[in-house]
Order: structure tokens, then C-alpha cells, then sequence
């Protein structure tokens, strides 16, 4: 193999698979970077095994050829490069391949690249067109309320469920609940429901750019993976099999108040309150007080440390119904009126023992659902 490309498209490269890279495997070749010369461009791909990350990058091929090669010694080698064409030269009896930068030089010893495992291809059968950006939004909206430990492996997933031209996506960890739904440009006559790892969706999201305008997404049949599609990029991951709850039952169906309060100030106090409740668990008290006949009343956010103090902070809103108290997670709230895209949200209540629901005003395609905590002695 003899490559040569632009040092800033090789980083760039790198940087978009290094991610899937094992770091915990007892394969030593699952720690590599396979290097691969492919219909005239430079192919980079990375495996933990659970998801599989490839980008093709321009280059001059010489000599056809494939190498694996660590993949923290090569990406920290080709960052301290110039930007400057990069030579890549693989000497396949010792399986070292010389890397060659305007006057430095250095040799990186590999494994043969055979032993790296199967780069999983796109089925051409069966693709679904997806608009990039509102599924990047979608990605953003619900991950985060994905469960992080493996206790119950389905919860670490995103319930993903394509039905005539809407996608519905879903994450809970038991104690809150998101749940986002769009219209994408194509159209599937079966229905079709998979978990998908949240950490694959957020490496997905991670790799889009600004630039991507739609992506092609395919459930191979019988592969229990999925296969998402950019550009110059492609990720493979594997589903989480099990069954989802049921989350639209926990859903409430009405509201007894509903507040109405400006993103950016809402977010603001919960996020200084959360200074203050973070060593009580994040505990912190949403009062909802209604105000004249008019419905111009305001939430209290207020939080409590016996070691470190407290604070009480006020935000006007629109409240239409009784005066309530809750407690909850301030940093749970603080996340979800962080990937709120509307200048107002408002908060449905019905009681303190009660979930609260959080939506986009002006928007129906967003629900976010949070547990109420105990009120304190």
C-alpha cells in the first residue's frame, strides 16, 4: 500500500472514527485503526464491536493495500504532523507502515489487516431517507434521558419506531421520559420498531456536520443491526434486543395547571438553584403560584445545602389553573429545557405526587416527563 493525503483530512478522518475504537477488549487489533485503500480514496474504520464507524477520505493511491494500525499512537502522530501532505507506505513483511510528513519521518508497527474483523456493507434494499438535521435534533432531544448503567440494557436504548412516513424516538431511565416524532421524506408500508444504543445515536449526531443534508437508514433483515448512512461516513450498530416499557402509559392524559414560562429564564433559575441542590440530590422545590384573573402568575425555583447555603429565584409565567408545590431533579429539568428549541415551554401538573410534563409551546412533536421527588421533612 502507498497512500498520500492532506494531513488536515487524514486528522479529520481519525477524529470521525476514533470513537468506536475498543479501549477495553482483549483482541489487541480491536485498539487499531484498519487503514484500506478502496475505489480510489483512503477508508478508515473502527470496531468495539457493538458499533462499527467508517469515512472515506481523498488520496492519491500508488499501491493498493490495508493496515491496521494503534490507533492512540497513529491519531496523536498525525495530529503533530503539519498540515502538509502525509505519505503512507506499508512495508507488508514487517507490517510497519512508514508515514512520511515534510521532513519528518516515522514507522508505526501494525497487524495484518486480516485480522481485523468484517466491515458490515449497506443493504441497498430497504432504505429509509431521513432529513439530517431533524434527526440530529431528534438524537439530542431524547439521549440524554437514556438510562447509563446496564442494569436493564433496553433502558440504555432509544426506542426507534418508523411507521408510514413518522418516526417516533424514546428514552427513559425510570425517573423521566422523553419522547420526539417527525416526518421524514420517505415512506415504510410495514411498520417497524428497534432499540438502538443511545451511544450510537450520539456518535452519529457527533459526525454530522453542518453540511450533511439527509442520511439513509436500513434495518438489514435477520442482522439485528442498523446501518446509518452519510455523506462520507457510515455507522454500523448493533440493536438491543427486549422489549421497551410502555411508555405511552405513563403518559399523562390531562393536566390540572399548566404553566407557561419563558426557556431561557426558566433555564437560568434552574440552573442556579442546582448550585445549591447538588448535595441533596439535586432536590429542589418548583412552586407554581397562579396570580391575578388575568393568569399572569409566576414559578418559584428555590434549593437548600445545610453546608453550602441556599437561594430563592422567580420567573413570571402564564398559569392556567390551582397553585401547586413540587419537588424535582433541578438537573433533570436544567437537561431538558437545555434541547427545548421554542422561547416558551410550559410545565403540565396535576399534583406534588404526580409526573410533570414538559412541551415546546407552539410545538406538539416534543413530551418530556419527569418523576416528582418526596418533599422533605
Amino acid at each position: 500500500m502507498k497512500v498520500t493525503c492532506a494531513q488536515e483530512n487524514l486528522a479529520r478522518g481519525l477524529s470521525v472514527v476514533g470513537r468506536a475504537v475498543s479501549t477495553r477488549s482483549t483482541l489487541p487489533v480491536l485498539a487499531n485503526i484498519l487503514l484500506a485503500t478502496d475505489e480510489g480514496k483512503l477508508k478508515l474504520s473502527a470496531t468495539n464491536l457493538e458499533i462499527v464507524i467508517t469515512c472515506w477520505i481523498q488520496a492519491r493511491i500508488s499501491d493498493e493495500g490495508a493496515i491496521t494500525v494503534p490507533a492512540r499512537t497513529f491519531n496523536d502522530l498525525i495530529s503533530a504532523l503539519p498540515q502538509e501532505p502525509v505519505e503512507l507506505e506499508l512495508a507488508e513483511e514487517t507490517q510497519t507502515l512508514r508515514v512520511t510528513c515534510a521532513r519528518t519521518t516515522a514507522n508505526v508497527k501494525g497487524i495484518d489487516a486480516q485480522e481485523f474483523p468484517i466491515v458490515p456493507t449497506p443493504d441497498g434494499d430497504n432504505r429509509i431517507r431521513l432529513e439530517a438535521g431533524t434527526f440530529k435534533e431528534m438524537i439530542h432531544q431524547v439521549t440524554f434521558a437514556a438510562a447509563t448503567d446496564d442494569t436493564r440494557p433496553t433502558l440504555t436504548g432509544i426506542y426507534t419506531h418508523f411507521e408510514g412516513d413518522t418516526i417516533t424516538m424514546a428514552a427513559t431511565d425510570g425517573f423521566r421520559l422523553s419522547r420526539r416524532t417527525a416526518q421524514f421524506p420517505g415512506y415504510m408500508e410495514r411498520p417497524r420498531t428497534v432499540i438502538v444504543p443511545a451511544r450510537a445515536l450520539s456518535e452519529l449526531a457527533r459526525i454530522m456536520t453542518e453540511d450533511t443534508e439527509e442520511l439513509f437508514v436500513t434495518i438489514p433483515e435477520g442482522r439485528n443491526q442498523i446501518i446509518f448512512e452519510l455523506d462520507s461516513a457510515v455507522l454500523v450498530s448493533q440493536l438491543i434486543e427486549g422489549n421497551f416499557p410502555d411508555f405511552q402509559a405513563v403518559i399523562p392524559k390531562g393536566h390540572k395547571t399548566r404553566t407557561v414560562l419563558n426557556t431561557a429564564a426558566f433555564l437560568k433559575a434552574c440552573k442556579t438553584a442546582d448550585i445549591f441542590a447538588r448535595e441533596a440530590s439535586h432536590t429542589a422545590r418548583v412552586v407554581i403560584e397562579p396570580g391575578d384573573d388575568a393568569g399572569q402568575g409566576y414559578a418559584t425555583i428555590s434549593a437548600t445545602s445545610t453546608e453550602t447555603g441556599s437561594n430563592v429565584a422567580q420567573v413570571d409565567a402564564e398559569v392556567e389553573g390551582a397553585k401547586v408545590e413540587l419537588n424535582f431533579n433541578v438537573k433533570y429539568l436544567t437537561d431538558v429545557l437545555s434541547v427545548v428549541n421554542t422561547p416558551q415551554v410550559a410545565l403540565e401538573t396535576n399534583s406534588s405526587t404526580e409526573p410533570g410534563v414538559v412541551k415546546s409551546v407552539g410545538e406538539d412533536d416534543f413530551l418530556h416527563i419527569i418523576m416528582p421527588m418526596q418533599f422533605g421533612r
